[in-house]
């Protein structure tokens, strides 16, 4: 048998036996030595919702393959502490509430640094071992929520965010939200998250051309249409009620007074809509009120006109 033919047989030996191994994560930190031992030589440190692959165990310690992310892993042992494996009871329960632990912790001003990637990878497993679980859909679409809010933060801050034309800027990737709409179809996660993609639409500047708020307004409300169940949908009418107000007076300033009012009878046609099919959703319906009060009062609402 050739030296190649049996590297070949042995990768392949070794990729049957991992992925029949037992998987799982972790909700702490722990670290990964060279052997069984706290004293053996240390070879890094595993953080929460890591995937652990379990290779063999021994009392008090599991051999593990950690992924740490970037295709790079770490193969050593762990003390068998604060571990969820894949046939852990209620680990679908422990791993979603860890991840809202470390989603909170995120949110304070003092909160554990690296908390909002920890919730991110905690909820991602939720989905990953348990993609059953009735914490699945949230699950996934709150580790979506979270990596897209982090690049927003950056795709925001280039010079880029500024150009007219969304194609001019790198949006937020969409992989995920995408996964959560093919996974879990009909559900309020998968309509949040079609609503989150909308905002890679977006122009990042109007720059006075009514071509914008047009089209956004266009995109709003396709998606109230296609999605009228959706804890989104009286937001999204909202939104395109607004970009029609707004084109009231772009076209006022443009000397187009026809399109002007079209623009307005379009925006009170959206607000009453809201009013009358979407009042039980949050302070939409009341937002809907005070934009229909000013735009039947012909108060201007874009720019930086006061009468």
């Amino acid at each position: 048998m050739s030296r190649s033919l049996r590297v070949l047989l042995v990768f392949v030996s070794l990729v049957s036996s991992v992925f029949a191994a037992d998987r799982g994560s972790l909700i702490r930190q722990a670290n990964i030595y060279l052997s069984p031992d706290a004293k053996s030589a240390k070879l890094g440190e595993v953080e929460r919702g890591r995937e652990l692959v379990f290779l063999e165990s021994t009392p008090g310690w599991v051999h593990v393959m950690a992924m740490l992310g970037e295709e790079k892993t770490v193969t050593g042992w762990m003390l068998d502490k604060g571990i969820v494996r894949a046939t852990s009871q209620d680990g679908d329960r422990i791993l979603f509430g860890e991840g809202t632990d470390s989603e909170d912790q995120a949110s304070r001003r003092r909160g554990r640094r690296g908390a909002a990637d920890d919730a991110a990878r905690l909820y991602y497993r939720v989905y990953d071992l348990y993609p059953a679980s009735p914490y699945a859909g949230e699950a996934l679409y709150r580790a979506a929520d979270i990596r897209w809010q982090i690049e927003k933060v950056d795709v925001m801050s280039r010079p880029s965010a500024r150009e007219k034309e969304s194609y001019l800027r790198q949006g937020m990737n969409e992989e995920l939200m995408k996964t959560v709409i093919k996974k879990y179809p009909g559900t309020k996660w998968a309509d949040i998250a079609a609503f989150q993609l909308i905002e890679n639409k977006l122009c990042g500047d109007w720059q006075g051309s009514v071509k914008c708020p047009d089209k956004e307004a266009e995109t709003y409300e396709k998606y109230a249409a296609d999605r009228p169940q959706s804890p989104k949908a009286a937001e999204a009418l909202y939104n395109a009620a607004w970009r029609r107000a707004a084109m009231i007076d772009m076209y006022k300033t443009d000397e187009q007074p026809k399109k002007a009012e079209e623009s307005k009878s379009k925006a009170l046609a959206l607000t009453q809509k809201i009013l009358s099919t979407t009042s039980g959703q949050g302070d939409w319906a009341a937002r809907a009120q005070a934009l229909e009060f000013v735009v039947k009062q012909d108060v201007p609402t874009y720019g930086n006109s006061i009468q």
